[in-house]
């Protein structure tokens, strides 16, 4: 199969660092050589392709950005952000996968956890040795997660949790799960704590969501704790309150917005080589207006997000970075993406149904990023009540 060769119409390669452009290009070779080829019989499968997990470990994309010192590659933010969107150029449900294990589970034990937590936990997670998911969301508690019901109660010796978490990627594949509980009363969110879970722990119990039309080669799974005991030590000590994991969200959601740039170029380069060969009435598709305005509009909605991404990267990188920033960036760029998918497949016509072409998979998988990591709408509510300092009822 032939390499990707990128999208890059206002050369913002030269904007990137001649490590950053190694760093990309690593991956992508990755994505062509390992991923591309077993993607679309797990997709059609319904499984997620764990035979990729010790090349990915190998990579050094769990964790990507966390420190050396812990077994993890130490890279910066933008390297990062673009090691999710080559990922994500293969599928949404692998680059879940990295973000959940890296921006999920390995920066709250790094960021919340204690030095034993952390040399205990992270090397094994960077080598893909420990895999693990995060348990915030419920089901009746999505947008809103500070309304959950999962309940953590002290013990002489440690903690017993129970509830229910909903929606969880690599929920069966994990071997820990990071669970977000209430250590006080339902209506005190300042209460929710960290929790690092074995997913051996009696009453411990992951079941596979059925009936996914998205995200199909990816581990999505529901979540129940009963009476579940674990010792004092599994409490992330520096947690507290809903902020703490709504930062893990921040850290996720930045990978979210160059991972889908990944995506929507796999469907515009796809596009524009069907446009380019196919014939239609004895001419090429790409001869005709329609089609040609159709590539130019996903080409400017593609650039304009990676000069959002790349932005954002700086900021990330001085310390500067918002979460209401980040909430514009995964708004935009999600949207162009699931934009730019559905054009594709348009233009594909009837071939673009098929499982051979690209634009349907990832237009699938992009309706859930939509969804999740704060919704499409609730983003918009984030950077209105920013905007005007009222919060939106």
């Amino acid at each position: 199969m032939a390499r990707f060769q990128g999208v890059d119409y206002y050369d913002i390669d030269a904007l990137l660092t001649e490590e950053q452009r190694m760093i990309r290009d690593t991956v992508r070779q990755w994505v062509d050589d390992e991923l591309m080829p077993v993607i679309n019989d797990a997709y059609i499968g319904r499984y997620l392709p764990k035979q990729l997990i010790p090349g990915m470990a190998e990579l050094g994309v769990f964790g990507a950005n966390l420190p050396e010192e812990y077994g993890c590659a130490g890279l910066d933010n933008i390297s990062y952000g673009l090691i999710m969107q080559e990922l994500e150029r293969g599928d949404s449900g692998i680059r879940s996968f990295a973000s959940v294990q890296g921006a999920l589970c390995m920066y709250p034990i790094y960021a919340f956890g204690s030095e034993e937590q952390k040399h205990e936990y992270l090397p094994r997670m960077a080598a893909g040795e420990v895999i693990g998911c995060f348990g915030l969301t419920e089901p009746d508690f999505g947008s809103n997660p500070g309304g959950m019901i999962t309940r953590a109660q002290k013990t002489d010796d440690g903690w017993v949790l129970n509830g229910a978490k909903m929606w969880i990627t690599n929920g069966s594949t994990a071997n820990i799960a990071i669970i977000w509980a209430k250590t006080g009363e339902l209506n005190d969110s300042k209460s929710i704590r960290g929790f690092i879970v074995p997913t051996d722990t009696p009453g411990f119990t992951a079941k596979d969501q059925k009936g996914k039309l998205s995200l199909l080669a990816s581990d999505t799974s529901e979540l129940v704790l009963q009476d579940v005991r674990v010792p004092d030590s599994a409490l992330l000590p520096k947690s507290g309150g809903l902020k703490s994991p709504l930062m893990c969200l921040t850290q996720a959601r930045y990978g979210i917005a160059w991972g889908a740039i990944g995506a929507a170029m796999a469907c515009y380069d796809e596009a524009v080589k069907y446009a380019t060969n196919r014939e239609m009435f004895g001419r090429p598709l790409g001869g005709t207006q329609i089609q040609q305005v159709r590539l130019a509009e996903m080409l400017t909605e593609i650039t304009k997000a990676q000069l959002l991404a790349w932005r954002l990267g700086h900021l990330k990188e001085g310390g500067t970075m918002r979460p209401e920033q980040v909430s514009l960036a995964k708004r935009n760029n999600v949207n162009m993406a699931t934009e730019v998918a559905r054009e594709a497949r348009r233009l594909l016509g009837g071939n673009g149904i098929l499982i051979e072409y690209q634009s349907m998979r990832h237009m699938a998988n992009l309706e859930s990023v939509y969804t999740y990591e704060g919704t499409h709408d609730v983003h918009a509510l984030i950077l209105g009540q920013d905007i005007t300092g009222i919060a939106a009822y």
